[in-house]
């Protein structure tokens, strides 16, 4: 069976890259374009991980973050941001709205997916920087 990632993305080549590569990676993909998508799918589907962008419409990352956490049935879904948010204290921000990791754009198709591997099996925790 294959692993299920939601991946909350509005930007349509940014969602075309990473639906390509997960793919390739042999993940299902289940993609939202904002927020409040994002956040129904992940209570129906369940998936084994989020990856979530934090410059949404209506409704930023942190905020989808903080509701997905607020799901008892997603308390131990990882949920990565994946965002051109770079500058200092960013990467606290999302690990304090509930991301357990952060992955910065532009992405790096030779690494993307190895980036966040290792929480789909089982350590919940960032790896060192």
């Amino acid at each position: 069976m294959k692993r299920k990632i939601l991946l909350i993305e509005d930007n349509e080549q940014n969602q075309y890259l990473v639906t390509f590569l997960l793919e390739k990676h042999g993940y299902e993909v289940i993609p939202a374009i904002d927020g409040p998508m994002g956040i129904e799918l992940a209570g129906r589907v369940l998936p084994d991980l989020i990856l979530l962008d934090i410059q949404l419409p209506s409704m930023d990352g942190y905020a989808v973050a903080h509701e997905l956490r607020s799901n008892p049935a997603l308390e131990n879904t990882p949920i990565i941001a994946v965002t051109s948010y770079a500058m200092t204290g960013d990467r606290e921000k999302t690990i304090a709205a509930g991301c357990n990791g952060y992955i910065e754009k532009p992405i790096n198709p030779d690494t993307f997916v190895s980036e966040f591997e290792h929480f789909i099996e089982g350590s919940q925790k960032e790896p060192p920087q």
